[in-house]
């Protein structure tokens, strides 16, 4: 099996940088991606600084740095 993170860290990163501002589950759901290899993937990404994190209300937004 191949590791699916690096391909899925760089479908969010062009997913945020399309659409702007979004939430895990937006993300998620837009880019079809499972939820594992989402939060992994969303972890590497602020793990390499290149993600920025809002608490809005009850929702946490990600967007690109």
């Amino acid at each position: 099996m191949t590791d699916p993170i690096g391909p899925a860290a760089g479908k969010i990163w062009h997913y945020l940088q399309q659409n702007g501002t979004a939430s895990a589950s937006r993300i998620g759901k837009d880019t079809e991606l499972d939820s594992k290899v989402l939060q992994r993937a969303i972890g590497w990404l602020a793990k390499e600084e290149k993600l920025s994190f809002e608490n809005k209300g009850r929702n946490e937004l990600i967007s690109l740095k």
